[in-house]
């Protein structure tokens, strides 16, 4: 089973996907811009602006990687793996921008910055929409399930995925993006690369 657990920075991928892996015995994926950004040894934030003006590459990057880790029974937790990945279910996880901006002040050891967390959702949304097509207001129908986390604790929001991910298998939604994005990026790759 694959679970795809999607959501803008700050609701919760990370510490979710983690508890759901944990709780279902499953191998836990997150692979993201932070984890890029250590890997090529500069700040997150030099990294974000990079990918605006290096568009595609590091998009590119990231979203092979994460479709390449994403084999065999695990939970896959990013910004886009449910539109990335054929996964059995399929999670959005949502918060109000200030909720999200004192979550990320925290993780980082610095002051909320509503402002800032709406920036980059715009920029992101820019650079999904520009390289796949994604409207993150519009394509949500491939999600089967949407989560607020503004209220609820990480615990909580876990043990409702995985009561969920319990009751497979159940009819799953046909998602075109998978596919569409792999020949994407295979395209652009050539490309780039």
């Amino acid at each position: 089973m694959i679970i795809a657990i999607s959501g803008l920075s700050g609701c919760g991928n990370t510490t979710v996907s983690g508890l759901v892996a944990a709780r279902l015995g499953l191998k836990k994926i997150n692979y993201t811009f932070h984890d890029l950004a250590r890997e090529k040894g500069v700040p997150f934030e030099e990294l974000h602006a990079r990918a605006e003006r290096e568009f595609p590459a590091l998009d590119l990057e990231l979203d092979k990687k994460l479709v390449q880790l994403a084999v065999g029974d695990c939970v896959i937790g990013s910004r886009l793996p449910v539109w990335l990945v054929d996964a059995d279910l399929r999670v959005w996880l949502s918060a109000p921008p200030r909720t999200r901006a004192k979550r990320i002040a925290a993780r980082e050891s610095k002051e909320p910055d509503v402002k800032g967390v709406k920036a980059r959702d715009a920029a992101d949304m820019t650079r999904y929409k520009k390289l796949y097509g994604i409207n993150l207001k519009r394509h949500m129908d491939v999600c089967d399930l949407e989560i607020n986390t503004e209220r609820v604790t990480a615990e909580k929001v876990a043990e409702i995925i995985a009561a969920a991910a319990r009751q497979a298998p159940f009819e799953k939604k046909k998602n075109k993006w998978p596919r569409k994005i792999k020949k994407i990026i295979e395209e652009k790759t050539k490309l780039v690369g």
